[in-house]
């Protein structure tokens, strides 16, 4: 380059710059990909597992209508029976549960079922993060358009910004949100047992 033209917009300076960086950034995107992909499969199935049992677990945490049912008929049929024998109605023993009785649930379901909606939403905000760094990925591997040095400038401003929001520390950190999830998981199955 002529020396006037050493830092014009089409300077061999941002194209050599351009050459030496589109590696590192696609092998750097590459990683974070197969990461994120792992990670979203691995979390998309360990939802549906989790969200299943969590659905079946949370039954355990519904009062027992059928119960209930059972004994306020019984007291009903010993009104009746009061009545057609001229007895008191006062003497019929009532029935001690009602929609106002506190849950007969044990503590043990209780655990279960927090243990594994905390687990539930752990893994889903993983998938959800995992989504958004994708997305944020490909924002920075997008296509650019203009002279090399618009262009250097596009792609120095975009790497740091990954660097601003540590983008490589977020994907190191959500193995690790799996990980706490499937834990959570494993510590509401064994107080089931």
């Amino acid at each position: 380059d002529a020396y006037n033209e050493a830092v014009s917009p089409n300077a061999r300076v941002w194209r050599v710059f351009l050459d030496e960086a589109g590696p590192f950034d696609l092998d750097m995107v590459e990683n974070i990909r197969d990461t994120l992909d792992v990670i979203l499969v691995f979390a998309g199935l360990f939802s549906v597992i989790v969200s299943t049992l969590v659905s079946q677990a949370s039954t355990a945490l519904q009062p027992d209508y059928g119960r209930m049912t059972s004994a306020l008929l019984m007291e009903l049929v010993e009104v009746h029976r009061a009545l057609a024998t001229g007895t008191n109605t006062i003497d019929v023993a009532r029935s001690t549960l009602t929609l106002a009785s506190p849950s007969s649930t044990s503590s043990p379901d209780r655990w279960v079922s927090g243990m594994w909606f905390v687990s539930l939403t752990v893994s889903l905000s993983t998938a959800l993060l995992s989504v958004l760094v994708k997305q944020w990925i490909q924002a920075f591997v997008s296509p650019v358009s203009g002279p090399p040095l618009t262009q250097a400038r596009i792609r120095h401003f975009r790497y740091m910004g990954v660097e601003k929001w540590h983008v490589p520390l977020i994907v190191g950190l959500l193995p690790t949100l799996l990980h706490l999830a499937l834990f959570l998981f494993f510590i509401g199955l064994v107080v089931l047992l």
